[in-house]
């Protein structure tokens, strides 16, 4: 009996290491599916879902730029991560709600390692977020009007961000294991993610948010965003794995030598959180500031011409399969027109405002050369009208700039080419008007300058609508010169088209 008892066991230092290892494990998988079926969890994932079906349906008007989707996937995924961080913080605090802290004393995990499987279980959902993702850049990706190029470390925002609501979650558990914590943890994420950006005016200070959102809603080149969004996307992964880190290195249980591997994991998060954010703090480079100067006054140097028809077309190189998109829109156009009109050559040139970047907005000045049509880099939807006007004032007026100051019967003339030809002309006259009426005084929308329609105008316009192009466009070709006369009116318009004419003399406001 006696040798028995003091016989030594073989190998008794590492096995318990393995063991709590994969109980470590076992236990994250267990918290990760009770995670995955909160029912916080589940109703935010449906609604990312929804977002998702909801953003993908409408959105670009079916002609996608790939760097503006990359930049539309990251708001949506917040939704999942104010329910992770809640759930969370719930899971890791559930022994002390149901005062069974104590009895994990008999178990091979210490505190510390429990708090590792709660970081762990994160994870799952991160991936489910990524997914989401993934399916929602891939959707406007693989259509066959897309343009552009993504940026992987803008789509990497959102699922990051799920990542640090969780590891929030933890870490706030271990700090403050109150059920208070949480709701003011979700209002000051809110206002950090969401209202500081605005706050603190922008500039570099606005990349220590979570998502950085731009003050304006063109479409510029890919190459001139000058986002530093792999350094965000560093920064974003640094401070959530400091955060998790920093959890597992404040709870209890740790020997020695795991606190000293924590000390040293935690200094490598933020090593790699300072990095990024030194990274995305530097500002847009002097190359991308002169590209854009460039781009923006002498898009001709970057610009590459193609020949549709009869008339040339200039774009920026994403842009280019687009082109064709472009010609039939001016086909069309010319397709009504009379007189030399019908076979004019055109210059339809791609033009951006893109000095200041997607910090702000900016007019685009109409041409004055003769022939030559600006073409923006956003399509579908109004776009689609506004580009046909454009075209008609320049075959009706011979440049842009004379667009703005038209207020004669040619303005019926302009409109007329730039709708009659489409399926719907009514709804496309209130998509091309920027108050999307169809009665009264109205401005016209341009690539470029507005133009301005008078009431009477818009009735007889209306009427020729009506009518139908078998109807007015022998008519059009038979009285172009008349119909393109600077002293022509309205009223006189309407009498050599065949519709009634409109009380009152031309006037514009």
């Amino acid at each position: 009996m006696s040798t028995v008892l003091t016989q030594t066991p073989a190998e008794t230092t590492t096995a318990p290491a393995r063991e709590s290892w994969r109980a470590i494990f076992a236990l994250a998988r267990f918290e990760s599916r009770k995670l995955l079926l909160r029912i916080p969890v589940l109703f935010m994932l449906a609604a990312y879902v929804a977002w998702i079906v909801w953003r993908t349906k409408g959105d670009w008007n079916g002609y996608p730029a790939l760097q503006d989707v990359d930049r539309a996937t990251q708001t949506g995924p917040l939704l999942v991560g104010f329910a992770v961080l809640l759930c969370v913080n719930q899971s890791v605090l559930r022994s002390q709600r149901h005062d069974t802290e104590r009895l994990f004393g008999v178990l091979v995990l210490e505190p510390w390692r429990r708090t590792a499987a709660h970081a762990l279980s994160i994870l799952p959902v991160t991936g489910l977020v990524a997914l989401g993702v993934a399916a929602q850049f891939g959707r406007q990706a693989v259509k066959s009007t897309a343009v552009g190029h993504g940026s992987m470390g803008e789509l990497l925002v959102g699922p990051l961000c799920v990542l640090l609501c969780g590891a929030i979650g933890l870490l706030m558990a271990r700090l403050v294991p109150k059920p208070f914590a949480i709701p003011v943890a979700a209002v000051l994420l809110l206002v950090f993610s969401v209202l500081a950006p605005v706050s603190i005016g922008g500039g570099a200070t606005a990349w220590l948010t979570p998502i950085v959102g731009e003050g304006s809603t063109k479409t510029i080149p890919s190459d001139l965003i000058g986002r530093p969004a792999a350094s965000h996307a560093l920064y974003l992964t640094g401070l959530a794995l400091a955060l998790a880190l920093l959890a597992v290195l404040i709870s209890k249980g740790r020997t020695k030598t795991s606190t000293a591997v924590l000390a040293g994991s935690l200094a490598g998060a933020i090593a790699l959180g300072v990095v990024g954010g030194i990274g995305q703090a530097a500002g847009v480079s002097s190359e991308t500031v002169a590209a854009r100067t460039v781009a923006t006054l002498n898009p001709q140097k970057v610009q590459s011409c193609v020949r549709h028809g009869r008339s040339t077309y200039c774009a920026f190189p994403e842009w280019v399969p687009r082109t064709a998109t472009w010609a039939e829109v001016t086909d069309h156009v010319q397709s009504l027109a009379g007189g030399t009109a019908q076979i004019q050559k055109l210059l339809v040139q791609q033009r951006v405002e893109a000095r200041y970047g997607m910090e702000a907005d900016g007019a685009i000045d109409p041409s004055t050369a003769p022939n030559q049509v600006t073409v923006r880099t956003m399509w579908g939807g109004p776009r689609t009208p506004e580009f046909s006007a454009a075209v008609a004032s320049v075959l009706v007026l011979g440049n842009e700039k004379a667009g703005g100051d038209v207020c004669d019967g040619r303005m019926v003339t302009i409109m007329w080419l730039a709708l009659g030809w489409t399926s719907d002309p009514v709804t496309e006259l209130r998509a091309v008007r920027l108050d999307d009426s169809v009665t009264g005084s109205a401005s016209v929308l341009s690539p470029t300058n507005g133009m301005t329609m008078t009431a009477g105008q818009t009735s007889v316009v209306r009427e020729l609508l009506a009518e139908g192009p078998s109807t007015v466009t022998p008519k059009v070709k038979a009285h172009w010169a008349e119909l393109i006369s600077p002293k022509v009116t309205t009223a006189k318009v309407a009498q050599l088209l065949g519709v009634k004419a409109p009380s009152g003399a031309d006037k514009c406001e």
